[in-house]
This record gives structure tokens, sequence and C-alpha cells, in this order.
């Protein structure tokens, strides 16, 4: 049974070591521009640093959450292929934000479009699951017949 969720934990590992990565660029920020905490404000460069980290943070529940239902619920390896996307932008989200707030906003864009593509899985895969076991009715084994597989 563990085989079935390996990937969707290493892909759940990748994800905390990056939020780890932004926890300690956020110390390093501190430190090369003398921000002591508990300040969060008084140099620019500090505060995209700062607000990348924490904007990250406040979607990491979001996406873990919604990435493994999709991953349990509709499939493993598109849950791990758009998982892997959504922490790629994140990761251009917080190096661009890092930059300029302006850098910040194509990341944005595709680690959202990343993150409701996992959403619309997890939905699909949730309804589907429901309507099986309460209506009778599998909508993936249609799908399947509907297409000849």
């Amino acid at each position: 049974m563990l085989d079935d969720f390996a990937l969707l934990a290493l892909i759940t590992i990748f994800g905390v070591l990056e939020q780890a990565y932004f926890s300690l660029e956020v110390i390093s920020a501190r430190r090369k521009f003398h921000v002591s905490p508990p300040a969060v404000t008084g140099n620019v460069a500090f505060e995209r640093v700062y607000r990348a980290q924490i904007n990250s943070s406040e979607y990491f529940p979001m996406f873990l959450s919604i990435f493994w239902i999709s991953g349990v619920f509709f499939n493993q390896a598109l849950a791990v292929c758009f998982g892997v996307l959504y922490l790629y932008g994140r990761y251009k989200y917080f190096k661009g934000y890092s930059e300029s707030a302006q850098d910040r906003l194509a990341p944005l864009y595709f680690s959202a479009t990343m993150l409701w593509v996992l959403i619309a899985l997890a939905s699909a895969g949730v309804l589907g699951q429901l309507s099986s076991r309460y209506l009778g009715y599998n909508p993936a084994a249609a799908a399947r017949a509907f297409v000849g597989l």
C-alpha cells in the first residue's frame, strides 16, 4: 500500500525542503541587510525576500492538501506532474520577487494555474468517488467506455 503513495510523499518532501530553503533565504537576507528579528521592515530588498517567503508559506497548506487529494482520488502521476510544476513555479516566484516586485507576477500566475489544475483534479476525483459510491454511477468508467478503452 505504501508504494501507492511513494511519489506523492517524495514531492511532499521536495515541497518541505523548498519551504526550508525559503526560510533560510530570509535568515540570510536579515544578515545581509541588517534587519534583526522581530523586525520585518526597514530594507526594501529584505522585505521582498520576506514577503516571498511568507506568501509561499501561506499557500503551502493549500497545495499540500489539494495535491494529496488529487493524487489519491484522481491520478498519482498527474498530481505529481502538476505538483512538480507548482513547486517550480513557486521557486521562480520566490527568486523573481526577491529581485523585484514586478518579477513575481509571471511565476505567480503560473503557480496559481497549477494549483487550480490540482483543485480540478482533486474535485473530479472526489466527486467521481462519491458518485460511484452513492449514486451507483462511475464517471471514470463511463469516460473510458465513451472513448473505447
